[in-house]
């Protein structure tokens, strides 16, 4: 396993770290929660610019606005924005998700006319997977696209959809051959998202925030040119998308080492640090995190190598998702009655963000596949454990 980074790597590091210091802006909401709207429009700007500065889509081709950066640069990338606490780009879903995939499946015209736009955040994407019964296991979807004239005209519902209510397109997975088993006869579909028939509602969470959504789709028409590969042969291509959606999970190591150093703050500023069971709970989560990061040189040494993932990927996700909320469940004993308050206000701690912290990162066992997914595909891809029934 390599544990360290080559001196070019490494200058790469600096010159980021140096980029960074100087154009992270400050926090514009000091005064308490801004709304989602006034969120997105301060999102789009610092894409802007990080994407005017060369530092967004950095995997991507030279060709398309990318650097052709390897996944070690881009592992690098993530670690530290997330060190500098640097806010997440806005459009993640165009250029983590959307971006590879057309760069590698679709059409000359396709790239031409999408791709540009998706790295300045001029056009928002948004990810039509999830539907209500078909979120897990999404070869169940229902969704449905019948072709008519030049195209097709869609019906069916998804849910789940992060920024749709903002996005100007969307990824579409939707059955085009009812007759075919499960994932034979899905299509990859690029669909207009103010395109008539198209409903948006915002789903509340329990942060409070509206951010997921849930979108029906009535007599919406596709033109062909919006077909991404072949007809029928989407779920390829889906798996083009949910493998850049795995990766590695190099932001979420940088956020995790940033709790840390919040925990043992908050720890050494109360009597909560004299505590001598919380103190080994705190080394327990220091070390946690360091596996972490052992994990994530493992992952970056099998990439190095030209090596695929393997199922060890499902152990990462696995392993710090539940790791964070056992470090999340830590911050709300520290904090006690005053992890009541999520929200500004005169008792709330640091605006209420470690609060809301915790409340996101229930989720986490959920997103990208579920705990039970990944215990599956360990037990059956590694151990060799007979498949469910």
């Amino acid at each position: 396993m390599d544990l360290a980074f080559s001196p070019a790597e490494e200058a790469f590091r600096a010159e980021l770290r140096a980029w960074l210091r100087a154009n992270v802006p400050v926090a514009p909401f000091a005064d308490g929660e801004p709304s989602l709207a006034d969120e997105v429009a301060f999102l789009r700007a610092w894409q802007r610019t990080l994407a005017a500065a060369g530092w967004v889509g950095l995997h991507w081709p030279r060709e398309y606005g990318g650097r052709g950066a390897s996944v070690i640069e881009n592992y690098i990338f993530q670690e530290e924005m997330a060190a500098a606490r640097a806010p997440e780009i806005v459009n993640r879903i165009g250029v983590n998700l959307v971006g590879p995939t057309l760069i590698a499946h679709g059409t000359e015209a396709q790239k031409r006319r999408f791709l540009p736009k998706i790295l300045p955040a001029e056009e928002l994407w948004c990810q039509l997977f999830s539907e209500p019964g078909a979120g897990s296991d999404l070869t169940s979807l229902r969704t449905r696209a019948e072709r008519r004239g030049d195209g097709w005209v869609v019906n069916g519902q998804k849910v789940w959809t992060s920024y749709a209510q903002f996005a100007r397109w969307g990824i579409l997975l939707a059955r085009t051959d009812p007759a075919a088993p499960k994932a034979r006869g899905i299509s990859y579909l690029i669909v207009d998202m103010q395109a008539p028939g198209i409903t948006v509602r915002p789903l509340k969470q329990m942060t409070g925030g509206e951010d997921f959504n849930e979108v029906f789709l009535e007599d919406v028409f596709v033109p062909r040119d919006h077909l991404v590969g072949a007809e029928n042969a989407g779920w390829a291509i889906a798996n083009t998308t949910l493998a850049h959606e795995r990766g590695t999970q190099a932001r979420q190591f940088g956020i995790h080492r940033m709790l840390i150093e919040d925990l043992l703050r908050l720890a050494r500023a109360g009597a909560a640090g004299r505590d001598p069971r919380l103190r080994q709970r705190i080394a327990a989560h220091f070390i946690e995190v360091e596996i972490m990061r052992l994990n994530q040189f493992r992952t970056l040494t099998r990439l190095r190598r030209g090596l695929p993932l393997g199922p060890e990927s499902s152990f990462v996700k696995l392993f710090w998702s539940e790791m964070s909320q056992r470090m999340h469940d830590t911050f709300m004993e520290i904090l006690g009655a005053r992890g009541l308050c999520c929200t500004a206000g005169p008792h709330a701690v640091e605006g209420g963000r470690f609060s809301r912290s915790w409340l996101y990162y229930r989720s986490a066992t959920l997103f990208a596949g579920t705990s039970e997914i990944q215990r599956n595909i360990l037990a059956e891809r590694v151990l060799g454990l007979p498949r469910s029934r």
